[in-house]
């Protein structure tokens, strides 16, 4: 049995390669649980969301960071969003009919990666990336290639259409001073894993499958959640930019002022006494 929802780190002894795993269950199904989305878009979701997971090991620091897909085909924009703390959230925009494909270019078209990291102490960094011709994995390793000068290679699963949805990622890449020979071997051992193990198994036992001939230590898991950082407070602060006035005048027309966060699907609503009482006492937002 797996367990679900959680990031690994793991070092070679004798090998100058990190790697990472990450396997979720319930983050991803509270991603899926905000819109009703077709199947192709569940499962770039899924891609994006293990993607980020693995992408937000690799700082360094507290902060966030941002992981974006635009483009000009049926899906415009997928967008994921985590921290430090592995706590994740995101969404997609689409229209029309998304084609069941594989190729990331069918479905978002022309367009772009970006990555923006932001930490809590220091200056904000974005990288961008044209996207490779046929998946989100090439897309990521190009990245890495250009903004970072690591040699990463990058394996993502999805499984959106069983009962309980899951997605699960491995993350693999060279150290400083590391020998190409080491990585290339690791990459072959690591390229045989199948979605269906990934997916399914222990992650202890796929590394176990994967690297038994070769000394690796893994570290301490670090659970991984959605979290939406929405709030009536920030709906509250939204408003006071709008106005009193206006605020009020959009109640008058509408019977109430409906505030919804696509992320999480949760619903705000305000009336002409909410709205006084905002502007009486503004509020404070943590």
């Amino acid at each position: 049995m797996t367990h679900i929802d959680t990031l690994y780190r793991y070092l070679f002894d004798n090998y100058q390669v990190r790697g990472e795993l990450v396997q979720l269950q319930q983050s991803y199904q509270q991603v899926l649980a905000s819109q009703a989305y077709p199947a192709p878009v569940q499962r770039l979701l899924g891609e994006l969301l293990t993607a980020t997971s693995l992408l937000t090991a690799t700082l360094k620091f507290e902060g966030h960071i941002t992981v974006q897909l635009q483009g000009d085909g049926p899906v415009s924009l997928a967008v994921i969003n985590g921290d430090h703390q592995q706590q994740l959230r995101g969404i997609a925009r689409w229209e029309g009919e998304v084609p069941d494909s594989n190729n990331l270019i069918d479905v978002v078209g022309k367009g772009y990666l970006a990555i923006t990291i932001t930490p809590f102490e220091g200056e904000r960094y974005q990288g961008i990336v044209e996207l490779g011709e046929h998946s989100l994995s090439e897309s990521l390793e190009n990245y890495f290639a250009q903004s970072e000068q690591l040699t990463t290679r990058i394996w993502l699963f999805t499984d959106p259409l069983q009962e309980q949805p899951r997605c699960a990622g491995m993350l693999l890449q060279a150290l400083p001073n590391g020998q190409d020979g080491d990585f290339t071997h690791l990459e072959a051992l690591t390229q045989t894993i199948k979605a269906d193990e990934l997916l399914n198994l222990d992650a202890h036992e796929v590394l176990y499958r994967l690297y038994h001939q070769d000394a690796v230590r893994v570290f301490d898991p670090q659970p991984v959640s959605f979290k939406c950082t929405c709030s009536r407070e920030k709906c509250e602060h939204a408003l006071l930019q709008l106005g009193q006035e206006e605020a009020l005048e959009v109640v008058k027309e509408a019977g109430k002022i409906e505030m919804n966060c696509d992320y999480c699907g949760q619903h705000y609503h305000f009336h002409d006494t909410d709205v006084l009482n905002i502007f009486n006492e503004p509020p404070t937002i943590h």
